[in-house]
């Protein structure tokens, strides 16, 4: 575990722009990166034990995660 923030602006530097018009513009897309806002918040406090929980539950939200990114990124690849 890396302890590290996975912010959107990170996994997708070069797509920052796009970012910035698909949550203007698409509902869709600003849902999945509020939620994956909020799973990547939840994934880091657990991980440096500010909100401690379960390794299950953390992996629950590891993979919640991982799927968000894969829709925000499949959403991106049309940009």
């Amino acid at each position: 575990m890396s302890h590290t923030p996975h912010e959107l602006a990170e996994e997708f530097p070069d797509k920052i722009d796009a970012m910035h018009e698909l949550k203007r513009v698409n509902g869709h897309f600003r849902k999945l990166a509020d939620d994956y806002h909020d799973v990547n918040r939840a994934v880091h406090r657990a991980e440096t034990n500010v909100e401690p929980m379960t390794e299950m539950a953390e992996t629950d939200l590891r993979r919640q995660r991982m799927l968000l990114k894969d829709q925000i990124a499949a959403m991106l690849a049309d940009t």
